[in-house]
């Protein structure tokens, strides 16, 4: 886990990030980290446009119009919200509250059929 460090934030900036977070399933902490890091990357690539950046992880852009350090960029963002998704997500706990039976492979290998009653 990276290390952390308190800092001081604008007030709007802050209210900002509050209005945003939930729209990307993040905190509001998170998002102006997010936001920090984001700024870092656009600053270091010459040639990167933050507005086509985040066009294009809204899905008003496509992908393959971005240039290469874009990309980058977009993909980075891609596999942050997919290792945040992942965390979420417990596929046992949602078969068994619906009763729903399933199979799974053991660390062995074995097959594995988990039932429930409906």
């Amino acid at each position: 886990m990276p290390r952390t460090t308190s800092t001081r934030v604008d007030e709007d900036l802050f209210a900002s990030a509050q209005i945003v977070a939930p729209l990307m399933e993040r905190s509001a902490a998170q998002q102006v980290v997010y936001w920090a890091r984001l700024g870092r990357e656009i600053e270091a690539g010459a040639g990167v446009s933050h507005r086509d950046v985040a066009d294009a992880l809204a899905g008003r852009r496509r992908y393959d119009d971005l240039s290469a350090e874009e990309q980058a960029i977009v993909r980075t963002e891609w596999a942050q919200r997919m290792a945040a998704r992942r965390e979420q997500l417990n596929l046992a706990d949602t078969f068994a509250a619906d009763g729903r039976s399933y199979v799974e492979l053991d660390n062995d290998g074995k097959v594995i059929r988990r039932d429930f009653a409906s």
